[in-house]
Formats: structure tokens, sequence, C-alpha cells
């Protein structure tokens, strides 16, 4: 019988939609004066412009929803030209013209709502005719400053975005291009950045349009020391310690995004909003208000997952914030795995840990982090047990980076599956580097997304060294713009340096699984030993690229191909490259796509199943 290997994580969606059902009632007897009507709208020939008519007709989409008589038809049939002339101008066609007919008549016409009352129709018909007439073009597009003083910040300028003669004269573009100009200024370090006029000029003889605006930049800005508001248990001190970093730096929108999430990494407030002032102080610097309101305290939940070749694993947590008022986070977690495999005893996963993380230290931004570890495990590769202790600090550097660093001391036995199991003490110094420059933490759509980690032991027992040092580079590409198909690479190579033979089993590499190449069993891809044990390698190589393509609405699919190496050497034998393909489902949700794939290994070897299928949260990579 073919067994699945699945590392999964089974997120149960349980949506139970109850809908009474509805007593039935006697149709609703019509109203008196209520004169039914149906629309229709005369295409106009521009494929463009139809269905942007179509939507925003009032007469078409009231028709139903809300029934009028004759005086309301004709009321609402008299206002719809207005509501049409907007589309054509909006697209650049500015001598159109919007023809509307209640029963043949012109909705003009005096005395046609009295003709309507008195003949009481079951039912008229409104025929809307759009002539758009000529589109017109951009001619003159020109900016000037509200003061000679203004005039050097105006022109540095240069030229609004996204227009230039001989473009449709299209007043999207225009509005758009006037944000953009008011928001080139604030990044400029213009806060107070206004339009004290745009004066839009439309030459009908020439089938023609000038815009010119006029700006006024306002003074430049420094950022005053921020205040703080809402209800908070948080240390002030701390607050103000990471707020008032911006303080006396130049106005930008960036900057002050920037300082708000920074308030908002320290894990204590659920919801931070920083807004500015409408005018500068005394001092000449721009007020800035942080307004926070607090995460609740306790926090409590558990996850579920199924392999069917080991059975069942959960996972329960505890957390308590702001345990002593300065941010701290205390988290208790404890999982059990393969539960359901043998006996629970013999065959049981276990981990449990404590992590505390002291937000906050020095200049606001570096995190203390201090974490332990007990666990035993027993996988493809090794049996494990082992405690584990590590003191990092944690640091973010501008928007992108994010550095990490600190000892870390392991104690415990390992040895192959069923072996015996020899002691092993650890002493380490983790040194890691991230940066992130995607879109999205779950669905990335563009960017690029860098990991970096180097990890030197020394072996207490046996005084032998090495290096750990893994890798990896992820970057995505948004074929359409739209997030519509995007192409995700990732590449992952890892090393031991030094005493490679000094590492113990678990400290090796191994390719295979959901995070690694899907198709093959976790751990399944390395060298192995005479008796065809998994011996885990001294390099790693991995690659992958997935296309996924949005289909409809929510639902996705993706279609990938991994391939991955472990060997002996220090540099991976891409020769022995092994490769799995397969294809996936996407659903999106509010917190990232629910993701479901089903690979098969394409260089299958005795041992290896004929297929898996990984569920998740968010995209493989």
């Amino acid at each position: 019988m073919r067994t699945i290997q699945t590392r999964a994580l089974l997120l149960i969606l349980c949506l139970l939609l109850a809908l009474p059902a509805a007593a039935q009632e006697p149709p609703a007897e019509p109203q008196e004066g209520i004169i039914p009507y149906t629309t229709t709208l005369v295409p106009t020939g521009e494929d463009e412009l139809d269905p942007a008519l179509e939507q925003a007709s009032q007469l078409r989409a009231l028709a139903g929803p809300a029934p009028v008589d004759a005086y309301g038809l004709v009321a609402r049939a008299r206002a719809e030209p207005r509501r049409l002339e907007e589309v054509l101008h909006a697209r650049g066609y500015w001598a159109g013209r919007v023809e509307v007919r209640i029963g043949g008549e012109p909705a003009e016409t005096t005395g046609i709502a009295d003709r309507l009352a008195a003949a009481a129709p079951s039912g008229v018909a409104v025929e809307v005719r759009v002539i758009p007439g000529p589109r017109y073009t951009l001619r003159r597009i020109a900016l000037r400053p509200a003061s000679p003083a203004e005039a050097a910040d105006v022109a540095a300028l240069g030229d609004p975005p996204g227009l230039a003669p001989g473009d449709p004269a299209a007043s999207g573009p225009v509005l758009d291009a006037e944000e953009a100009l008011i928001d080139r200024l604030r990044r400029q370090g213009h806060p107070l950045a206004s339009v004290v006029d745009r004066e839009v000029t439309v030459d009908h003889e020439a089938q023609r349009m000038d815009v010119v605006w006029t700006l006024s930049p306002g003074p430049m800005a420094e950022f005053a020391t921020p205040d703080i508001t809402g209800e908070t248990r948080v240390n002030p001190a701390l607050v103000h310690r990471v707020a008032d970093r911006i303080t006396g730096e130049r106005f930008s929108p960036a900057r002050l995004e920037r300082a708000r999430r920074e308030l908002l990494a320290l894990g204590a407030f659920d919801t931070v909003r920083a807004r500015t002032g409408e005018r500068l102080d005394a001092a000449g610097r721009l007020p800035v208000t942080f307004a926070v309101a607090d995460r609740p305290r306790n926090a409590a939940g558990f996850t579920i997952s199924y392999e069917t070749e080991f059975g069942i694993s959960g996972r329960v947590y505890y957390e308590r914030r702001n345990l002593f008022g300065n941010a701290e986070t205390l988290r208790l977690e404890a999982e059990a795995s393969r539960l359901g495999s043998g006996s629970i005893t013999a065959d049981t996963n276990y981990r449990a840990s404590a992590i505390f993380r002291r937000p906050g230290l020095f200049d606001g931004l570096t995190t203390l982090i201090l974490e332990g570890t007990a666990l035993r495990e027993q996988l493809n590769a090794y049996d494990r047990d082992a405690l584990i202790a590590s003191a990092l600090l944690e640091r973010r550097v501008g928007d992108r980076w994010l550095l990490r660093g600190g000892p870390i001391f392991e104690t415990g036995q390992i040895g192959p599956p069923g072996g015996p199991l020899d002691p092993f003490d650890l002493v380490g110094f983790v040194g890691a580097v991230r940066y992130d420059a995607t879109d999205s933490l779950l669905d990335p759509r563009r960017g690029w997304r860098l990991d970096v980690a180097l990890t030197p032991y020394y072996d207490l027992l046996e005084g032998g060294t090495f290096a750990r040092a893994l890798g990896s580079a992820r970057t995505y590409y948004d074929v359409t713009g739209d997030g519509g198909s995007v192409i995700a690479l990732r590449a992952t190579a890892g090393t031991l340096l030094g005493d490679s033979a000094a590492a113990p089993l678990d400290k090796r590499f191994y390719a295979g699984g959901g995070g690694s190449v899907r198709g093959y069993g976790f751990q399944r891809i390395g060298p192995r030993d005479a008796q065809g044990r998994l011996t885990g390698g001294a390099s790693l190589a991995e690659v992958s690229v997935e296309l996924r393509q949005r289909v409809s609405g929510p639902i996705g699919v993706v279609a990938f191909l991994d391939g991955g190496t472990a060997s002996d050497s220090e540099t991976p034998d891409f020769g022995d490259m092994r490769f799995g393909a397969g294809l996936g489902l996407r659903y999106a949700t509010a917190i990232g796509p629910l993701r479901i794939d089903v690979a098969v290994p394409l260089s299958k070897e005795p041992g290896d199943t004929g297929y898996g299928i990984y569920v998740g949260l968010g995209q493989a990579f």
C-alpha cells in the first residue's frame, strides 16, 4: 500500500453556514404611482467606454432596488447626462453629448412627467445614447510657484509624472499627477506642500487641453519630539526611546512610517497610528503624534498537523505580553509528534521550549532573546535527546536588514535511528543576517529575500571545531504587474567548514521534504553508509522554480520544479541532483494563501514513495 510522505500543517477551516428557511410571504402589491422601466445604453463604438458608462449609469443601477414614480423617473433621467459626462471627461472626450429618451421623448421635454403620471403605464422604455465626439489631447503642461521664494523648489520637481503633450486629455491622469507632485514635495522634506490652484483650459476649437498647477511647497521642516497618546501599560520611557529617534530628522513620509513600524515591532501594541500636525510649532518643527493601543496581555493557542506515515502532531502555546512593563514577551510551547505510531512512549517526539524577548535595548532597536529547549527527536536520519540554550541579540537596520547573533549551548546524545546514542556537548556562536525587500511575508510577488547564517561550534567532549554555514536567496518577478502571474525562484547552499567529522548528525545536511525537494520524504536525499542509513552531507545545494498563476478571484494554481543534493564533500556534487515536480492549488485568505501541493519524484530510487502531498499556510517559499 502506497503511503504519502507528508509534513503538513492541517489548517481546518470550518465554515458552517446556517441559513434558516424564510417563511414564504405573499408577493407585495405594486405601489401606487410606481412606473417600472427598462434602460438601454446604445453602444458608442468605443470598446473602452461602454463598460464604464454602464457602470456609472444610475438609471440602470437603481431601476430594481429603488423604484420611482413618474416625477422621480424624469428627475433621474435628467441627472444621467452629468454622470456620464464625467466618464467621458475622465477619458479625454470633452465634446461628448448624452441624450436620454423616455418612451421615445427627450427627458427634457416640458410636461413629460405629468403625462407619464396621468397615463400610468405598466412599463416604459428608457434609452440612453452617448455621442463621445473627438478625443482631445494635452497641449501645455506647466508648474508655477505660489511665490517667488518657492520658485526653486517648484522648478526642482521636473515634469509632472505620467503626463506628456499629445497624451489623451483624460482627467484621471491629471489628478494622479497632481497627487504625485505633492508626494514628491513631501519626500523632499516639505510636510505642508499644497496645490494652490489647478487651471484647466479646454480649447474646443483646437481639441486640446492645457493644465497649469500653482504649487506652494511650504517650508522644509524637521520632526518635533513625538507625543504618545492612548492607554498603554508599556513603560513610557521605552516608548519614547523608540519614537524619539526621529526628533530633529528632516521630515519624510518614509521615515515616519518606519518609526511607526519600529514601535509596532516592540510586540506590545495591537495598533500604532501616526499623524502629523497641520502647522509647524514655534521652533519651526513638525508636530508628530503616535496613537498606540495595547495587545491583549495573554494569548494561547494550538495547532494540529498530520503525517500519514507517522500520525498526528500537536502543539500548544501560551504567551504573556508586556511581562514586566517593558514590552517583554514570555512564550511557552510544548509539541508532540508521531502520536499514534506504535507505542507513544517509544516512538513519540517531544519538544518543550521557553522563549523570552526583551525589545528596546540600547537605542530602542535591539532585542534580547533568551531561549531554552528540551527535545526528543526520532527522525529518518537520526535519534536525538537534547537540551539547548541560547542568548541572542537581534537588531533591525533600516527597513530591510535584520541582524542576529549570540552564544548557543547544546548537550545531549545522538545516534542513527534505532542505534546507540553517543553524548555530545557543543558551544557555538550564532551569526545570522536577513535582507528582505519583498512586498509580502506570506505571499511575495516581487523583490528579493536573502538569509545567511554562520555558526562555529566547539566540541567540549572531543575538542573538535567546525562551522555550519547556510545561505538562501529567493526572488519574485511579477510578470503581469498585477500579481496574476508570478515567477518565484529559490537557491540554497550550505557547507560544513573545518573538522566536518566532528559535526553530529543533526548539524549535517539532508534534502527532501516540503521545505526542500517536494516529492521525496523528509531527509531522504543524502549520503548513506554501507547499511543504507543516512549519514548526512558536508554540503547542500537546492533550487526551486514556481510559476504561480491566479485563475479566478482567490483561487490560483502553481506549477513547480525542485532539485537538491547533499554531498560528502565541502562543495556540492551537482551531478547527483535529485528532482521533483508537481502542481499546487492556492486559495487566498486574509492572512495568506492556503497551499496544497502534490509532487512526484523524477529520480525515484528504492525506498522512495511515489508522490507527496503538502498542506500549509503561505507560499512554499
